[in-house]
């Protein structure tokens, strides 16, 4: 298992244990945004605020990571679905482990929806990853999302605790999930999981709502953040990742970490 652990250590920060992430594999589901339009100069601009690692799917990889700048780690994305399909729900594997790895990565990702009518394919296609990343000594981040006909509240701690458990329980070196809203109930999605939880930023917000949640996540027992829109789309996504370091890797609070985005 040497190789995933020398792997590992260009998502998890060797120091401290946790990592930023920056997923950018929103192309595939709504096209060309704000933000992912050049995707080299939104990799420089993350990765030279302290960006850990990116998440995207071969474009990325193709078109984007590692031409120039500070280096920074990725993790190919191997589930898509489009925006405008049946059950944008509904994702399939596009990618596989042995591809990753004959594109350099130092990861890959899965996305599980949690409840949803195609849950019983999804999860074996994650089971089916994880054996193969076992096999190859690639690490696997699973997102595990709530969501479906039986999911009231995605946010519910009940339903992101079976989330985060059943990545782990099928093999996930990481997962990502949403954030149950406060430091007390997250505790029990980290207590409960036996790998690292890092929580999605969700949908775009205000500055110092982002940073409370990193901050709320991070005593909660996160391992870090996977934040997207809010990073690449933010004015300034070099300062929000310094803001955003400072909370991960230094401990400091929002209102500490929110007085770079005001110089």
């Amino acid at each position: 298992m040497r190789g995933k652990e020398i792997r590992m250590e260009r998502i998890m920060d060797r120091n401290t244990g946790k990592t930023i992430i920056v997923p950018m594999d929103h192309g595939v589901t709504v096209g060309p945004i704000p933000g992912l339009i050049d995707l080299g100069k939104t990799i420089d601009l993350v990765a030279g605020g302290g960006a850990n690692v990116v998440i995207g799917h071969m474009g990325l990889a193709l078109h984007g990571h590692r031409r120039h700048g500070r280096d920074v780690g990725l993790i190919l994305h191997l589930s898509a679905s489009t925006a405008v399909g049946p059950d944008p729900n509904d994702k399939v594997l596009v990618n596989t482990v042995t591809n990753a790895l004959k594109m350099g990565a130092d990861g890959v990702s899965v996305h599980i929806n949690v409840g949803a009518n195609s849950e019983a394919r999804m999860l074996e296609d994650l089971g089916r990853v994880a054996i193969e990343c076992m096999e190859w000594g690639m690490p696997l981040l699973a997102m595990m999302y709530p969501r479906g006909t039986k999911i009231g509240n995605e946010h519910d701690v009940e339903h992101v605790k079976l989330a985060a458990r059943v990545a782990a329980e099928l093999g996930a070196d990481i997962v990502k999930t949403v954030y149950t809203g406060d430091p007390d109930s997250f505790r029990e999605v980290t207590r409960g999981c036996p790998v690292p939880v890092v929580v999605a930023g969700g949908s775009k917000t205000d500055d110092m709502a982002i940073l409370e949640l990193i901050e709320g996540a991070m005593e909660g027992g996160a391992a870090g953040i996977s934040i997207g829109r809010n990073a690449f789309q933010h004015p300034a996504p070099e300062k929000l990742m310094r803001a955003a370091a400072l909370i991960v890797h230094e401990g400091k609070r929002a209102d500490e970490a929110v007085e770079i985005l005001r110089g």
